[in-house]
This record gives C-alpha cells, structure tokens and sequence, in this order.
C-alpha cells in the first residue's frame, strides 16, 4: 500500500513542471505509478484505485500533451 501512498503524493504535488527534463521524469513516474497501481488492481479490484489510476492517466496525458507541443502550420 506504499504505492498508493506514493501516487496520492505525486498527485497532489505541484503540476507545473518548468522543464522539459522535469516533465519526461513526471511523466515516467506517473507511467510507473499507473502500472504498479494496475498489479494491484488486477489482485484487489477495488474501485478506489481505478479511480486513482484514471486521475494519474489525466495527469499523464496534460504532460504528455505539453512535451509535444504545438503542431507547426506548415
């Protein structure tokens, strides 16, 4: 249950990642965080932590969507 209490904290840290190095390390430990949450999702089926899973995902993709930036009009 340590993950759980790793990913809540992750959760509520600050999200505004200045760098681009600070945003690829969030976004592998969200990764990191939503696939060791889903090993116990898989054994428990609690529906608490799909519902942690689905806002670490949320704030997976808001990071990932920032590091590919704009499409350039070409």
């Amino acid at each position: 249950m340590d993950l759980i209490k790793e990913a809540l904290e992750f959760e509520q840290e600050k999200t505004t990642f200045k760098t681009t190095s600070e945003r690829i390390v969030a976004s592998r430990r969200a990764k990191d965080f939503i696939l060791g949450l889903n090993e116990i999702y898989k054994e428990n089926k609690d529906p608490n932590i799909m519902d942690i899973m689905k806002r670490l995902t949320v704030i997976k993709q808001k990071i990932e969507k920032r590091l590919k930036g704009r499409p350039s009009a070409a």
